[in-house]
């Protein structure tokens, strides 16, 4: 999956569905994702709306996507 301010953040928990977990335990901030509001917000949010309420420039917040994508994925075979 190709990440860009614009992709949906439904899209990319449907794809890694272990990313919430992940995220959370990276920084606690990101509990929003498993609570029913954040569930509401993660329908319509993009990834680049995230990044600006959460005040993380996109950039590295995908930057960090891939890494934790790849190190899972390692881990994974």
């Amino acid at each position: 999956m190709e990440f860009t301010e614009n992709t949906k953040l439904k899209d990319i928990l449907a794809a890694y569905p272990w990313l919430p977990d992940t995220l959370v335990q990276l920084d606690g901030r990101f509990k929003i994702i498993n609570n029913p509001i954040g569930k509401m917000l993660i329908r319509t949010a993009s990834l680049g709306d995230a990044c600006k309420k959460a005040g993380y420039p996109a950039d590295k917040v995908i930057e960090e996507l891939k890494k934790l994508i790849a190190a899972h994925e390692g881990a994974a075979t």
